[in-house]
């Protein structure tokens, strides 16, 4: 199975639009949101083609299909920019404070990373992941045993980070990708970090040039 996981939307129907396209190059199975979706913030400047309601129109088709398209996995959580109100225009939950996914014995813990992260993380096994957005900054470090890994942001990067996402591949070999300290904790798109499976692989995709 293939994810891909994006965070901080924050109402840009371009880079939404480009995230999508990019989950069609893929071939993804799920689209994975770490929140933050319409609302642009009051800390932030506004994204490039901010247009809350066309994003809400290429979410839910995206999600309950149209005639010309099948339907589509989303798989959600909650971002400090999200609201009850973003729940009630949106046709797939978006209110989950996290989720978790069992991948291979450990535990994939999904969060937007304004209670829990990577400076506050829940209490992980050894071999666990956390994946957060919220930063808007790409990341990828290993922690007393715990993967710590976030996609920036699709919209609105930050620092040295880019209009970017995360593609999970379980079919990818990930023997030679080990994530350990020694490698950047600021990936670049392109990059591969292993999770020390036999097979899968997390890669840094960039959005710049998806048409």
């Amino acid at each position: 199975m293939k994810w891909l996981i994006a965070s901080d939307i924050h109402g840009s129907a371009y880079w939404c639009e480009r995230m999508l396209e990019l989950f069609k190059r893929e071939k993804a199975d799920v689209l994975v949101l770490l929140g933050d979706i319409l609302y642009h913030g009051p800390r932030n400047e506004l994204p490039r083609d901010y247009n809350p309601k066309k994003v809400i129109a290429l979410l839910n088709d995206f999600a309950n299909g149209t005639p010309c398209e099948e339907p589509h996995r989303i798989l959600c959580v909650r971002g400090n920019c999200d609201a009850e109100v973003d729940q009630m225009v949106l046709g797939f939950p978006i209110m989950a404070d996290y989720g978790v996914i069992e991948l291979g014995g450990r535990f994939v813990y999904l969060t937007h990373g304004h209670v829990y992260g990577e400076d506050n993380p829940p209490k992980l096994r050894n071999g666990d992941i956390l994946i957060q957005g919220h930063t808007h900054v790409q990341r990828c470090v290993e922690k007393d045993g715990v993967l710590f890994l976030n996609p920036g942001s699709v919209s609105i990067p930050k620092g040295d980070g880019y209009n970017g996402c995360i593609v999970f591949d379980d079919e990818a070999v990930a023997e030679a990708f080990t994530a350990t300290a020694t490698l950047k904790t600021s990936p670049k798109a392109g990059e591969l970090r292993g999770i020390g499976l036999e097979k899968g692989a997390f890669r840094f995709v960039g959005l710049d040039g998806v048409l």
